[in-house]
């Protein structure tokens, strides 16, 4: 069976997800930081802004110093991803897709069973897709699995995943 999962039903775009190739994704998030991180709203420009500002007037009064080589990052980069048990938000996928107006639900189809939920907890949705650095295999839960943002199934996430359809 192949690992690739639909979100379909009342959507402009019909999307695919294939979960294997979101460790390219720069949205991957480690999942122990995602629940247990405190997440706030950042306006971007202003954090830039903040940060570059912050080193020009280090790089004033103390001198440029030189950052580590790229390839010591690259090593690190490397560990942390054949180490990492990683995720991505749903949010944006469902909404790349465009829900027509009037949509109230998602059902969610795995291997067994169905689930329904209503849209604003399936925006909430934390998508599973590597365990300890590993893809999720279809033998063992995969290709993904839903964590609620809320965290409450953090133990137990909804396993087999196939597909999304939106009601």
């Amino acid at each position: 069976m192949e690992p690739i999962v639909f979100i379909n039903g009342r959507v402009k775009y019909p999307i695919t997800l294939d979960p294997g190739v979101w460790i390219f994704d720069d949205r991957k998030v480690e999942i122990d930081t995602y629940f247990h991180a405190d997440r706030t709203e950042v306006n971007e420009l202003e954090e830039y802004t903040m940060k570059a500002s912050k080193h020009w007037q280090k790089e004033i009064q103390e001198g440029a110093t030189m950052p580590p080589t790229l390839k010591t990052e690259r090593k690190f980069e490397k560990q942390r991803l054949m180490e990492g048990t990683f995720g991505i938000p749903f949010e944006p996928f469902l909404k790349n897709a465009e829900p027509e107006s009037g949509v109230t639900e998602v059902m969610v189809t795995t291997a067994d069973k169905e689930f329904t939920f209503p849209l604003e907890v399936a925006l909430q949705f934390f998508l599973g897709f590597s365990k300890d650095g590993k893809p999720l295999k279809v033998a063992d839960g995969g290709p993904m699995e839903i964590y609620f943002g809320d965290a409450t199934n953090l133990n137990n996430p909804i396993k087999n995943v196939r597909s999304f359809t939106i009601k």
